[in-house]
């Protein structure tokens, strides 16, 4: 589960949380398709719907959180 949640948030810092990226429906698309691939990735415990909910909890706990470029809660996470 760590090993996940490093590489989701290191990818989404690296290609998607882009400077005003909660601004363009395309770029807060490609976020939430992020998590959800990277999600994907945890053993099979959960129910298609539990998923799913679980991708919308971290997106949003994403999007309240982090800005872009360098500000948010997880700007000096590494």
């Amino acid at each position: 589960m760590k090993k996940v949640a490093k590489e989701l948030l290191q990818k989404l810092k690296r290609e998607k949380l882009v400077l005003d990226w909660k601004k363009r429906q395309a770029t807060r698309a490609a976020v939430r398709l992020t998590i959800n691939t990277v999600l994907d990735e945890l053993p099979r415990t959960y129910t298609p719907e539990l998923y799913q909910t679980k991708c919308n909890v971290v997106y949003q706990h994403v999007f309240d959180s982090y800005s872009g470029m360098g500000g948010g809660l997880y700007a000096a996470v590494s």
